[in-house]
């Protein structure tokens, strides 16, 4: 089951546009290493320049035999979550859309604004970015979710397959 405890203090600021990025309670560059040194190390995930965010953002792309995740579960390609520059520190990725509203009650993300023009589905989220080191287990612990969400072991139940 997806619990989160709920973050401390107010949302940060963040773009209500593409491209969509947090703007406050932005990571120091310690925090900001040390989660991404935890980040990339899924089994068959690879790390490569995220093809749909910004320069400089950095996509966790899942290995093709193991892809096995619905359409919902990846932005493009196989590009399932990216880490965005440190000026930012926050992430976008994929989960199933019980996991987002527990991710949005507990004030951890927000959902990514194209979603609600229909143009992505409202599996895409933005994670905040952590700002130390309990936030980053938080932050790692959605990141595992979105990876399992990948490899086809959660469902999204507003999903079809044909």
């Amino acid at each position: 089951m997806f619990e989160l405890k709920p973050r401390i203090g107010p949302r940060p600021d963040t773009t209500h546009c593409a491209p969509h990025e947090q703007v406050s309670q932005n990571p120091d560059a310690d925090t900001y290493h040390k989660f991404k040194e935890q980040a990339f190390d899924f089994s068959f995930v690879e790390r490569r320049p995220s093809i749909i965010s910004v320069p400089g953002a950095e996509a966790l792309w899942l290995a093709h035999d193991h892809a096995h995740g619905c359409q919902e579960s990846f932005m493009v390609g196989q590009e399932f979550a990216h880490v965005h520059p440190q000026y930012d520190g926050s992430m976008h990725l994929m989960l199933p859309i019980e996991c987002t509203r527990e991710l949005f009650a507990k004030g951890w993300g927000e959902p990514h604004p194209m979603a609600a023009t229909g143009m992505i589905p409202a599996t895409a989220v933005m994670v905040f970015a952590p700002r130390d080191d309990s936030e980053i287990e938080t932050a790692l612990k959605i990141l595992a979710t979105s990876y399992e969400f990948a490899l086809g072991k959660l469902a999204n139940p507003a999903s079809i397959r044909l």
